[in-house]
């Protein structure tokens, strides 16, 4: 009796320590993604807001709002994801190195770019076919 009850409240604990980790390693994630906005002269509550997020993400390195559809399509979004992380490394005036990593590793990669001393260089995917609509 004894036994079962230490090994019920063990993985009780295990469950409440990997749930505080989990968020712990959420809010990183977001406060990464909002020093990359505010680099961007972007406003950084805005990394909060979920679709909103992605449409910020795609006027930094430059592409049309219209590309956010482009992820509702099966294959065709893992394209147009290599495309965005490439074109936002190249926003900050990262590498192709750095750009596999963004793409590979974003979890670690966009703090390095939000806390690291990148600085914006500006849309790097901009032209005729990127409109400012946000």
């Amino acid at each position: 009796m004894t036994a079962r009850l230490f090994a019920s409240s063990g993985a009780g604990v295990g469950i409440g320590i990997g749930a505080v980790v989990y968020v712990a390693i959420i809010v990183f994630e977001i406060a990464a993604l909002w020093h990359v906005f505010t680099k961007a002269s972007e406003r950084g509550w805005k990394a909060i807001i979920p679709i909103w997020n992605t449409l910020i993400v795609l006027k930094i390195s430059g592409r049309p709002w219209w590309w956010i559809f482009l992820f509702l399509i099966p294959l065709v979004n893992i394209i147009v994801y290599i495309i965005l992380y490439y074109s936002l490394a190249k926003s900050f005036a990262k590498g192709a190195g750095f750009a596999v990593g963004l793409i590979i590793l974003p979890f670690i990669f966009i703090p390095i770019l939000g806390f690291g001393d990148a600085s914006y260089a500006g849309p790097w995917g901009s032209g005729p076919r990127a409109i400012d609509v946000y």
